[in-house]
């Protein structure tokens, strides 16, 4: 299979102009798998297993992780996007360690994505593992897709908002959270 993968990225190479045999691109091949591995790990790690979860004691306020730096390849282009995401929610009975947002939005982030489809996997996971009474996820993204090719935009960024149970029936609940992110 590597060998295949090599074999690829060799003929993408002679494919835009370039000689693979060139000393700055004969190990590119093995580059890129290896930063692939890294870049696509989201497919080797099932999300439900990061979920750690802990009594609430109580608690039954908001919950929200800010300025989660993240990146992602889009499926249209692969080429990269970029930006923050806030993830919030609202807890039954059990709560799960901060750090397990950021994974969870790694997990999901680093596959071929569209960022609207992040946001609704980090909630749904949220909303059906830990009951939480709601889940919200804002993504704030710059596409690579935008700025180097197409109409070439660039200060455009996306944002994208995905809200479960009273983040999206509550208003109350949905502007405190709004006002928290900005």
């Amino acid at each position: 299979m590597e060998q295949s993968i090599k074999k690829s990225v060799t003929d993408m190479l002679i494919h835009i102009g370039e000689d693979p045999a060139r000393e700055g691109l004969i190990d590119t091949p093995d580059r890129i798998i290896r930063s692939w591995d890294h870049i696509f790990s989201g497919y080797q790690t099932d999300p439900k297993s990061l979920i750690t979860d802990f009594s609430s004691d109580g608690y039954n306020q908001m919950v929200l992780l800010k300025d989660i730096e993240f990146y992602s390849m889009c499926e249209h282009h692969m080429l990269p996007f970029f930006g923050k995401a806030h993830i919030a929610y609202i807890p039954t009975d059990r709560v799960i360690g901060v750090s397990k947002l950021a994974r969870i939005l790694d997990c999901f982030s680093r596959r071929m994505q569209i960022q609207e489809r992040i946001g609704e996997q980090v909630v749904e996971l949220l909303s059906t593992e830990l009951h939480a009474e709601g889940a919200a996820c804002v993504l704030e993204a710059q596409h690579l897709c935008m700025k180097m090719r197409g109409v070439e935009k660039q200060d455009a960024v996306m944002v994208t908002s995905s809200l479960r149970g009273v983040f999206l029936t509550d208003q109350s609940t949905r502007s405190e959270f709004l006002g928290l992110i900005k």
